[in-house]
């Protein structure tokens, strides 16, 4: 399908139980998941069906669990000869995204996701920070309210998720200023979220140097379909500019709104949400109502795809 779009869900889509029906069914999955058992060291299909939650929720294991079931959900769609015509994914969902796009293969994916997850994880234990989704404001307010709050504590916007809904990042004490700043100025939610750190803020920069040096020696290739980025909402194939991306990535908003209007715009008439949960249907509702979005992230929604 010359007009099908395939994005990937990031951190705070996953569940205990995700890819349990998958794995019972094929023995392709059952390989996959051994294969990535080897490659991090540790039982990772016992952590995704049976939890404990906690530890699903522990950045440096959602990360990997997050990419090898969208990876899974990704390649049975292929079997089926469903294909996309451009990718691009939700902060870790990108290297699902490049995957998908022929960039990285399984190992060297898994192995950089797992790195990511530590570095950010190892970054947030050095400086503890938060996260907040301020709903129902305009992002231009929510961009001046985090510019008064940062006289309380670096703040700044993470995602632009949907019209309506942008997530801020940052130091505990200013993330909690530019809440209560966004309440006193119209906006109908201000939410912090259970999040171990302030990603996609300065907060990430200590984890930088090291992901750069890991980034450098992995077999990145250049996609054989159309790649958006999350730092620019553009389309990236150069293998030097998406090293320098994937980098930027970790201390720069997503600006996912801009990147769904940039793919329907480059003729994304349908879009497969591949991977766990459905987080990026019900965000690409509120960015524009017309986008049909397809979630796949069950047996029954693969084995839809047959008939």
């Amino acid at each position: 399908m010359s007009n099908l779009a395939f994005i990937f869900p990031g951190q705070g889509s996953q569940f205990v139980g995700m890819g349990q029906d998958v794995y019972n069914t094929f023995e392709s999955v059952r390989t996959r998941f051994q294969q990535a058992n080897d490659i991090l060291g540790y039982d990772l299909a016992e952590l995704c069906f049976n939890g404990p939650e906690d530890q699903l929720n522990t950045t440096s294991f959602t990360q990997p669990a997050i990419f090898v079931n969208s990876f899974i959900m990704f390649e049975l769609l292929a079997e089926r000869n469903v294909k996309p015509s451009m990718v691009a994914g939700h902060s870790l969902g990108e290297f699902s995204a490049l995957a998908a796009a022929g960039s990285l293969d399984f190992k060297s994916g898994l192995e950089i996701v797992q790195k990511r997850g530590t570095l950010m994880q190892d970054a947030s234990n050095y400086q503890k920070g938060t996260m907040a989704a301020i709903i129902g404001m305009d992002t231009k307010q929510v961009e001046s309210v985090c510019k008064h709050a940062s006289d309380k504590g670096v703040v700044g916007v993470a995602n632009y998720n949907s019209p309506g809904q942008v997530v801020i990042s940052g130091t505990i004490e200013g993330v909690q200023a530019a809440i209560q700043l966004s309440q006193e100025n119209g906006a109908k939610r201000a939410i912090e979220l259970k999040v171990s750190g302030a990603f996609h803020s300065p907060l990430m920069e200590p984890a930088l140097a090291e992901f750069n040096q890991k980034l450098d020696a992995v077999d990145l290739r250049e996609p054989q379909i159309d790649l958006y980025s999350n730092v620019t909402a553009k389309k990236a194939s150069d293998v030097t500019e998406i090293r320098k991306l994937l980098a930027s990535q970790l201390s720069s908003p997503v600006l996912w709104t801009q990147t769904i209007q940039a793919m329907a715009l480059n003729g994304a008439e349908t879009f497969y949400e591949v991977g766990p949960g459905n987080v990026l249907t019900g965000l690409n509702r509120r960015i524009d109502r017309k986008l049909s979005t397809v979630t796949i992230s069950s047996l029954e929604q693969i084995q839809a795809q047959e008939e």
